[in-house]
């Protein structure tokens, strides 16, 4: 690598978080484009990276890392920006709602995008119709600690929890594209919504924006990508 760092992506997957963050953090990096339209993720070469054929990668000068959380911590702490150190009073808050927007919010939004994977096609829109009010509540949780506006969860104060969950629900208002979207309103987490329209100004978005093809509004009003090269979905 000639940059300290290789993100292995694919547009507007979870890919574009780290992106975001290493943006932010104004850390040079290099891109690998995973052509989700070969199934490239599902090739031997990078399950040798990620044997579980997941987006995104990151190559860094410690070897590979996968799952969008651990790598969004890794590079928090090694460059003491977008969260609050190991020592910090808020440290503990910060964890816990961090690997609940992962483990939790994640792992259902999965579950919406690819009910296939998780049931017989058949019955892939019950499954969804089920976990759309546990993505609702989640996200009344998370606006009931936004209003308390915690230093990780504040408009004018970017995290790497609040740059997840923007591409978090972007996507809740975008995909599957062919199913329902009518359940999921902006408007319903109005403290969220602040945190997201911020974001969508700084200079980090407005890379991303360009670099995969997000539209001018990518948290608050978005659209679907429409990259220079590569597939979505």
């Amino acid at each position: 690598m000639i940059a300290p760092y290789r993100l292995h992506y694919a547009p507007d997957n979870a890919s574009l978080v780290i992106r975001l963050a290493l943006e932010e953090m104004d850390q040079p990096y290099e891109t690998v484009l995973v052509d989700r339209r070969q199934n490239e993720q599902d090739s031997a070469a990078y399950r040798q990276l990620n044997p579980n054929g997941l987006i995104p990668v990151l190559d860094t000068p410690q070897g590979p890392i996968f799952e969008t959380a651990a790598i969004l911590l890794w590079l928090a702490d090694t460059h003491e920006q977008l969260a609050p150190s190991p020592e910090a009073p808020e440290r503990a808050a910060f964890l816990k709602w961090m690997f609940f927007a992962s483990n939790t919010l994640h792992a259902d939004l999965r579950i919406l995008f690819y009910a296939e994977k998780y049931i017989d096609a058949a019955q892939a829109d019950t499954l969804r119709e089920g976990i759309r009010p546990r993505l609702c509540r989640h996200l009344q949780v998370l606006e009931a600690e936004a209003k308390n506006a915690p230093v990780w969860l504040h408009p004018e104060q970017p995290s790497i929890l609040t740059y997840y969950l923007a591409c978090q629900m972007r996507w809740m208002a975008l995909y599957p594209s062919n199913a329902d979207r009518g359940w999921y309103h902006l408007s319903d987490t109005p403290n969220l919504q602040a945190i997201l329209t911020q974001l969508e100004t700084r200079p980090a978005a407005q890379a991303a924006i360009v670099a995969e093809g997000l539209g001018v509004t990518p948290f608050t009003s978005p659209s679907y990508a429409t990259p220079q090269e590569g597939s979505a979905t």
